[in-house]
């Protein structure tokens, strides 16, 4: 890492841009005094975080700024910029070039920039700090002000080597860490604090929360029976009416069957009571029935009879040689017939007064007439054969056996229908009181039916009603629990019940339970629950972030602590080793420029004055021991002891022995730690020619570590440079920046 260049605008008396670009390991500036070229030494401590105004030679921030002159008018900000190499990153920043500047304003605010974006005075000043380039300007000695580090008290001097050894950036840390340190403690105070504040408070609430829970585990054990409860009860519920449902469904089907049926064989029942309004009873017309069937088999027998005689009268009609004969047995046939009609009047009228049916009368009505016409007709024709038999009664036969023959076949005919017409009524007769039996039967039948289905639907609407209550108690159980337990508790789990077959009683038993549990949670519940419950918890929360926050804060503290102990002991380590070393390096350099004699840095730590504690108790009467206060803080003391002399202290020397030794001292430095870049403002004024020699002889042997810049008038210190910028006053009153040759610079400083 090297410094590539400065850039002044508006800075001091650099009115306009300037920029010095810095080639060579050695740099001098030269110019004639009031020229402005020590504004270049204050600008790079400007630029470099220098916070003091009074030490960049102002009283505020806009002395700081070109005020104007001449035809340059004063400017509204000044800033400088310096340019590094940073290809090898010493500076732990990822570019090969950095560039830092500070600009400031009128009005005293400042600017600082890394790579043109905007940062912090602390991110510049943590950055140049890991590359051992401090704020206490170590490696900037302005012009008057090399004996500073003699003139600075132990403690000063102490921060100065520590800059210089480059651990300010440690102690930046450290103070970064003891700060967060102060910080931590003041945030564990607070939060301890704030826990005993709430402490009681969460006591409290504790013992309110530990109700509720007892509360919450009646509950949830009641919503988990009253689920179980709720589930089998809606479950039963269904179940039952589902049952009722199908039993019922076949009963009404049966009992609309039924009353069909009933309504059928009432009717057949009505239908035989309306035939005879008259009659009395079923057994009475039982009797009559019995009666007609009597007389049914008479009648059979009269028909029988008949068509035994007409058979035997169409015999002797056959027979010609009989024919006088057969109109005898005719006539005699007809009287015959006669009886019979009569016998057959006579059943007529008892058939007529017993009314069984209307198809028996049609029959007998039916037989009656074709009785009486056979009778007539034939009555006639036989009283006419006979009359013609009388008066013909050979003449006549053949005709009368036609006319027998032709009655014989209607009278068989008639019968025919007579007996065929019986038939019917006897069946009729039968069917009657068949249907009449059947239909009593299957009314006693029927009714019996019907009760057994009337009494089984009454059962089921017994059933139904105390389902209905028990349905009506599980809404209203429903609607109770909802309010107790939340509607969450309606929401019934689809999934199946385990010993769903279990017995009524089990189920009356969860229901006792429910209730029991229902008249403790209202014995033990309060208006507020939920509340205590969410102030606990976030109480609770609070309190247990804020011990969580305790412990972090703790964990934190106590690394910081370890990470301040651990600094400290780096410092310490790295500062006394680091003191050595510059003490090897300081004796050589002094012996150098002294030509003999010693000198040494030495860690001292003075002691404040001592006091006695005393006891404030009389009665013991006992004075404490004397005991030192607190140590102050460690310091660098300087010894010199000057060849031929009897000199041992700083105050003793000369002012040339002063600028001697500070040289000395600074370059031992250098030599230790070496900065990247020097710069030495007429730090050799003060020296005669001999000790030039030697001053450039280090300044040559300082080039090898670190890049130098210049400032000043001696000859000796010029010839060594390898770039040499003059610096002369413009006729506006502003600087103005030459690269000039050795033997122009010469005169330039002159």
């Amino acid at each position: 890492m090297y410094l590539k260049s400065i850039e002044l605008t508006g800075f001091k008396s650099f009115a306009k841009k300037s920029e010095l670009n810095f080639t060579s390991k050695v740099s001098a500036i030269v110019g004639p005094n009031g020229s402005g070229k020590s504004n270049i030494a204050e600008a790079f401590r400007f630029v470099l975080g220098e916070q003091s105004i009074k030490s960049l030679r102002g009283k505020k921030g806009e002395d700081l700024i070109w005020n104007g002159a001449g035809d340059s008018p004063r400017a509204n900000r000044a800033s400088v910029k310096v340019v590094f190499d940073n290809s090898s990153k010493f500076l732990p920043i990822d570019f090969e070039t950095v560039t830092i500047e500070r600009v400031v304003h009128r009005d005293s605010v400042n600017e600082y920039l890394i790579n043109g974006s905007q940062v912090r005075l602390r991110d510049v000043v943590e950055l140049l700090a890991s590359a051992h380039i401090g704020a206490s300007g170590h490696h900037i000695i302005s012009q008057g002000e090399a004996d500073r580090i003699l003139n600075a008290n132990i403690k000063e001097r102490k921060s100065m080597i520590e800059d210089a050894l480059g651990l300010k950036l440690f102690q930046y840390k450290k103070q970064e860490s003891e700060r967060k340190l102060l910080k931590t403690r003041e945030n564990i105070g607070q939060v301890e604090s704030l826990r005993r504040e709430i402490a009681p408070h969460i006591r409290f609430l504790k013992k309110q929360v530990e109700k509720v829970e007892k509360t919450v585990q009646m509950k949830n054990e009641l919503t988990t029976l009253a689920k179980e409860y709720l589930k089998r009860e809606d479950e039963y519920i269904n179940k039952t009416k589902e049952r009722i449902e199908k039993g019922k469904q076949p009963l009404l089907e049966k009992e609309k069957e039924l009353d069909k049926e009933l309504s059928s064989a009432k009717s057949v029942l009505e239908k035989a009571k309306h035939k005879d309004a008259k009659s009395e009873e079923l057994i009475t017309l039982e009797k009559d029935l019995h009666k007609i069937r009597d007389e049914k088999d008479n009648l059979f027998r009269d028909f029988g009879r008949l068509d035994g005689e007409l058979s035997s009268l169409s015999k002797m009609v056959k027979k010609q040689e009989e024919v006088a004969h057969s109109i005898e047995h005719k006539t005699v046939t007809l009287v015959s017939v006669e009886e019979i009609y009569k016998k057959v009047e006579e059943k007529i009228k008892s058939a007529r007064n017993l009314r069984d049916t209307k198809a028996l009368l049609q029959v007998l009505d039916e037989v009656e007439k074709i009785l009486t016409d056979f009778i007539d007709h034939n009555k006639d024709k036989v009283d006419m054969s006979l009359l013609e038999d009388s008066r013909r009664e050979i003449e006549t036969l053949r005709s009368s056996k036609k006319q027998i023959e032709k009655s014989l076949e209607e009278i068989k005919e008639r019968e025919n229908k007579l007996s065929e017409q019986y038939n019917t009524l006897k069946n009729d007769i039968e069917k009657e009181k068949d249907s009449n039996r059947d239909a009593e039967k299957a009314v006693f039948r029927i009714m019996a039916e019907f009760q057994e289905v009337i009494s089984n639907l009454h059962s089921f609407s017994l059933e139904e009603e105390t389902l209905k209550v028990v349905a009506e108690d599980y809404k209203r159980e429903l609607t109770e629990l909802g309010h107790l337990l939340g509607t969450h508790i309606l929401k019934l789990s689809a999934s199946a019940i385990s010993n769903s077959d279990e017995p009524r009683i089990a189920q009356e038993e969860r229901r006792r339970k429910i209730e029991k549990i229902k008249i403790r949670l209202e014995d033990s519940s309060g208006a507020g629950e939920m509340e205590v419950l969410k102030e606990y918890t976030e109480v609770s929360e609070r309190d247990s972030f804020l011990e969580k926050e305790l412990i972090d804060l703790e964990k934190s503290a106590e690394s910081l602590t370890g990470l301040i102990a651990d600094l400290d002991s780096r410092l310490s380590t790295e500062f006394k080793t680091g003191v050595e070393k510059i003490n090897a390096q300081f004796k050589e350099y002094f012996f150098l420029m002294f030509g003999g004699g010693e000198a040494r840095l030495s860690v001292i730590t003075p002691p404040k004055r001592k006091k006695k504690d005393i006891d404030l108790d009389l009665e013991e009467g006992d004075e404490s021991e004397v005991v030192p206060e607190e140590e102050t803080e460690e310091g660098i003391n300087i010894e010199v002891i000057l060849p031929k002399k009897k000199i041992k202290g700083l105050m003793m020397l000369s002012g040339g022995e002063r600028a001697l030794t500070s040289i000395a001292l600074l370059f031992a430095i250098s030599q230790v730690n070496p900065p990247p870049f020097i710069v030495l403002d007429e730090t050799d004024a003060a020296l005669d020619e001999a000790n030039s020699k030697k001053y450039a002889d280090m300044i040559e042997n300082l080039a090898n570590k670190s890049q130098l810049i210049l400032i000043t008038h001696n000859r000796e210190t010029m010839s060594r440079a390898g770039i040499l910028y003059g610096v002369t006053m413009g006729r506006g009153g502003g600087s103005k920046l030459l690269s000039v040759a050795f033997e122009e610079a010469i005169a330039v400083a002159k």
